[in-house]
């Protein structure tokens, strides 16, 4: 059997159990959290509080949180906030029109558990890394897709992506092992889904830069 007859097959036997538009709930969740933090920060911080990741919680039976982690909102101003939640609705909905909703929604969860094995381990793990991964996918997928950063500059996603890589390579880098291995874990599914994409990009963009060198040093001539 085939890869495609066996994704086709493990797609039709999935398809039932998979949720449509699933960044949607994920980014209504969130946004809900964060009003009721803004509104009244203190049954707000208190829902935040019950609903992240924490090892010593989960040990003590409180397992909701290995789904009710992805709720948690980003702690920043209102004007990020809405930009922030945006953004991962656009990512989310893209990716799920290219690949389908099983397969988003496998992505999805595979991040997730790689996020609560990293909280077993270290004593905490956020949605962070988690977002950082739809982000890189999404960026495998649509390199050439533009987004105005500070409403004002129009950059493409894949100077972003490449951007974000530094700047998580360099904390993988100078981070202690806790920073490591949620890195690893958390980020796993871009390499598990995406690894053939992500070197074929890299390959196609190391031949334009090289092709458009060759280009300008003939034309020096």
């Amino acid at each position: 059997m085939n890869r495609n007859n066996i994704n086709y097959n493990l797609e039709r036997k999935l398809r039932r159990f998979a949720i449509s538009d699933l960044m949607k709930y994920i980014v209504f969740g969130q946004a809900a959290v964060y009003l009721l933090m803004l509104i009244w920060p203190t049954v707000g911080y208190q829902l935040y509080s019950a609903i992240t990741l924490s090892r010593s919680a989960l040990l003590r039976g409180q397992i909701w949180r290995i789904v009710t982690f992805v709720f948690a909102p980003p702690n920043s101003s209102p004007l990020f906030i809405i930009f922030a939640l945006y953004f991962y609705y656009m990512i989310g909905t893209g990716l799920e029109a290219r690949w389908g909703k099983v397969k988003f929604n496998l992505y999805y969860l595979i991040g997730m558990v790689a996020a609560v094995i990293a909280c077993l381990i270290t004593g905490y793990a956020s949605n962070t890394y988690l977002n950082l991964s739809l982000f890189f996918a999404y960026a495998a997928m649509y390199p050439d897709v533009e987004v105005l950063l500070f409403m004002i500059l129009p950059v493409k996603m894949k100077v972003l992506a490449l951007i974000d890589a530094a700047l998580y390579t360099w904390q993988f880098i100078v981070g202690g092992a806790s920073t490591r291995v949620t890195i690893l874990l958390c980020l796993a599914n871009v390499f598990l889904f995406l690894g053939g994409d992500i070197i074929g990009t890299i390959r196609r963009e190391s031949h334009y830069w090289k092709t458009r060198y060759n280009f300008r040093k003939t034309m020096r001539k």
